[in-house]
């Protein structure tokens, strides 16, 4: 088991984030510090961070979600607010990233479950994602599935993720 502790995000951790996503994306997918900001103040209980112990700010991992209209997709690196009316809801699992000093720790599944509970508990029960980067494999084997975009809004902005985006959801 790793050593590090997951607890949930806090806004002072967002210059550590963003060192992480800097790590771990390209240029096209960072996002500024006002989106990531809004998507924890959308939903501070599914977002999530590991640190190692005794070291609180000096993070390996994070993990934003929040929900979101089933059928929508947030705008990547627009900032959020809780603007909808009406519809079902899903837990939309935003953005996860394991810096290379926490990888092989399985930090991204304990993230992923800590959110997953807390999803739960808020009553969601169904998710979806935008799997980037070639992680669509990973998230096939926690059950999502690949959806295919209706529409020509939300094909435009999946196409926004990159040509490798995959629109994924599953059942919780």
């Amino acid at each position: 088991m790793s050593e590090f502790i997951l607890r949930p995000m806090a806004a002072a951790d967002l210059p550590a984030i963003l060192g992480i996503q800097a790590q771990c994306y390209r240029g096209a997918l960072h996002e500024s510090g006002a989106a990531l900001a809004s998507r924890l103040a959308l939903s501070p209980a599914t977002c999530w961070v590991a640190a190692p112990p005794g070291r609180p700010q000096a993070l390996a991992a994070y993990l934003f979600s929040h929900m979101w209209p089933r059928d929508g997709l947030p705008p990547l690196d627009g900032v959020l607010a809780r603007d909808w009316e009406g519809g079902e809801l899903t837990w939309f699992v935003h953005d996860m990233a394991v810096a290379p000093a926490g990888q092989g720790q399985g930090l991204a599944l304990r993230l992923y479950q800590a959110a997953r509970a807390a999803a739960l508990d808020a009553g969601l029960r169904s998710s979806r994602l935008v799997a980037v980067q070639s992680a669509a494999g990973w998230w096939g084997r926690l059950g999502y599935q690949q959806i295919a975009p209706v529409g020509a809004a939300l094909s435009a902005k999946l196409a926004v993720y990159g040509d490798e985006a995959v629109w994924m959801g599953r059942e919780l």
